[in-house]
């Protein structure tokens, strides 16, 4: 069976890409080659671009009830089209299919229909004389034409992260989805053929080569990526000697603090679920339990029945609660990371290879781990939750806080003044109570220290894509 060569969307059409090489696009389930997309040369990224600039000339100047009305049009298209988004990216995942359809795309479509409705409430400081004699407003304006990359956990969901709010504003995109995940991103480009103008979304594939050209791009005002630390770093290095605003959502590795009084059954569940969710595939995955000393055993015993209950499965198996790992490099990753286990470390549960086929992993849970272990410093963004124990509630604080990453946590407790005290104290740009990895469209998510800064969902991911202009004038 020939192997479709996958085309970049640029001006409204899709187009083959000039380069001569290409990549192949494997099935995680079953390893299959099931495409091939073409690594993009910077000549491709050039043509997107200059799309992109043509259409900002008009787009830019467009009102926000008539960017609402064409985004909650693309948000319809998004549901009436669910079938093909999640067959495009199940190819690519091997994700549940379910999981896709309701966690994914219908999730999706309400996010942008709340950046539809954002693009209509920018707010600024109230006009008036703030010096005798002269007016002063603000002009909040989209930036012009920007450049985003989306990761393989989730890469339709991440598609409409980043160009919502960054249409919303607006603004004008040239999309790299990831090497690994790039179908469900295409289905989004041909349902917008007939909704966004010419130029106003392109996508380009490629791999890393191809993303560095794209960041790379002097006539970007912005670039924004969710992806590893690593990717970060390089992107801001080289948005930063064009002094180029960058947004940046990168890795997690959240603590999930218990302490004595909670309610033990709830907190197994719900860290097992948050843990294992995705094969752990989240930067929000709950990674590292802390708990109370006088709980430890109990919790452990309850979250390793809880987690042998979440099995993984093929991707039409109604029973699956989690996919494969997506590529053969990040399960050699995460193996290597159980195989290097220091010695006082035990694994409880999981740490093994599902069949003999497919990246598929155990759900595992590792105790006996120390702080300065890998495995507790470094995220290893799989189906691993490592479990230690607190004393008191400022070791728990310490421990919590102790690693690189600042963007996701929770704490289970009954106490609200514990409450308080903890949410103020955790060094995380989210903090769930009684619940870990619930997100909606209305709040922020974002992170602080090695997770990157800027925020995605809600009205301040609007405001990323925008630039502020002072505008005074005199009465006189």
């Amino acid at each position: 069976m020939s192997i479709a060569l996958l085309r970049n969307y640029i001006d409204g059409s899709f187009v083959a890409s000039v380069s001569t090489e290409a990549m192949d696009l494997v099935d995680p389930v079953d390893e299959r080659v099931v495409g091939r997309a073409p690594i993009s040369t910077r000549e491709d990224v050039e043509a997107a671009v200059a799309a992109a600039s043509r259409a900002f000339l008009t787009w830019g100047k467009t009102t926000p009830a008539f960017r609402q009305a064409v985004l909650l049009k693309l948000a319809d298209a998004i549901e009436a089209h669910s079938d093909d988004i999640v067959e495009a990216q199940c190819r690519n995942t091997g994700q549940p299919r379910a999981v896709i359809a309701t966690e994914e795309v219908a999730v999706a479509a309400d996010q942008l229909r709340f950046f539809a409705g954002a693009a209509r409430l920018l707010e600024g400081k109230a006009a008036g004389e703030y010096m005798e004699g002269f007016t002063s407003y603000v002009r909040r304006e989209p930036i012009g034409v920007v450049g985003q990359v989306t990761p393989w956990n989730y890469p339709f969901m991440m598609a409409i992260w980043k160009i919502g709010p960054a249409l919303a504003a607006g603004n004008t995109v040239v999309l790299k989805p990831s090497d690994t995940t790039p179908e469900s991103t295409l289905v989004l480009a041909r349902l917008s053929k007939d909704i966004l103008p010419d130029g106003v979304f392109n996508v380009v594939l490629g791999d890393r080569s191809t993303g560095a050209a794209l960041v790379s791009c002097p006539a970007l005002g912005l670039v924004s990526i969710t992806g590893s630390v690593r990717a970060g770093v390089a992107v801001a290095a080289a948005a930063a000697e064009q002094v180029k605003r960058v947004h940046l959502e990168l890795g997690g590795n959240a603590p999930a603090v218990v302490f004595a009084d909670a309610d033990i059954d709830k907190a197994a569940a719900g860290i097992a679920e948050a843990a294992f969710f995705n094969a752990g595939q989240d930067c929000t995955a709950a990674a590292r339990v802390l708990v109370h000393h006088s709980v430890h055993d109990q919790l452990v015993e309850t979250l390793v029945k809880k987690a042998e209950t979440l099995r993984p499965g093929l991707p039409e198996d109604p029973n699956a609660f989690y996919g494969p790992l997506n590529n053969i490099d990040h399960f050699t990753t995460v193996t290597d990371k159980l195989d290097a286990l220091p010695s006082h470390a035990r694994i409880v549960t999981g740490g093994k290879r599902v069949g003999d086929q497919g990246y598929f992993l155990e759900p595992t849970i590792i105790t006996g781990v120390g702080q300065h272990d890998e495995i507790v410093q470094q995220e290893t963004f799989g189906p691993v939750l490592t479990v230690q124990s607190f004393a008191t509630e400022s070791q728990a604080i310490d421990y919590a806080n102790d690693v690189h990453y600042g963007l996701a946590s929770s704490v289970w407790t009954r106490d609200h003044g514990t409450v308080e005290r903890l949410t103020r104290a955790l060094d995380f740009g989210a903090v769930w109570v009684n619940c870990h990895i619930p997100l909606v469209a209305e709040m922020p998510h974002g992170g602080f220290k090695y997770s990157g800064y800027g925020k995605d969902l809600s009205a301040y991911s609007v405001e990323e894509y925008t630039r502020i202009k002072h505008v005074m004038s005199t009465l006189h």
